[in-house]
């Protein structure tokens, strides 16, 4: 009789804002993400959470971090990053190394994350383009929900 048919399922993708916020270099510091679907641009979620004390570079990490996770959870196939942090973007591009002991380990979950989906890109975006993502991490820090 032969294998039963095979259904594939349309590919999943999103389109992920991230930004980190740091109020001080350190001081209080958060993540703010938002994932949406690529088709219809319409959001899927909008999340935010705090991390305590950190530098601005590594809320960036985080935010991108807790992103790629929930872009797993929602069985992400290809990805598109976009952040207005220049050294996030070309430090996972490949154009900058890693130098700061402190991003290593976060820099190393990262790519292992990215490298999970069929397709990652990343790019850098002016900041105005970035605004929701910024509203997020920055309302965590405010205290208030995100979105």
């Amino acid at each position: 009789m032969g294998d039963p048919p095979r259904h594939s399922r349309a590919a999943r993708v999103f389109v992920i804002n991230v930004d980190g916020a740091s109020r001080g270099n350190p001081g209080p510091a958060a993540a703010g993400w938002i994932i949406r679907d690529a088709r219809d641009g319409q959001p899927l979620l909008e999340k935010g959470r705090a991390l305590g004390k950190e530098t601005n570079n590594r809320a960036e990490y985080f935010a991108l971090i807790f992103a790629l996770e929930d872009a797993v959870l929602l069985s992400a196939d290809d990805v598109l990053v976009r952040s207005d942090s220049e050294l996030l973007v070309k430090q996972m591009t490949g154009q900058y190394r890693v130098k700061n002991a402190g991003l290593k380990g976060l820099f190393k979950r990262a790519m292992d994350l990215a490298g999970g989906f069929k397709r990652f890109h990343v790019h850098h975006v002016p900041r105005e383009e970035n605004k929701e993502a910024d509203a997020a991490a920055n309302a965590v820090l405010d205290g208030k929900e995100p979105g």
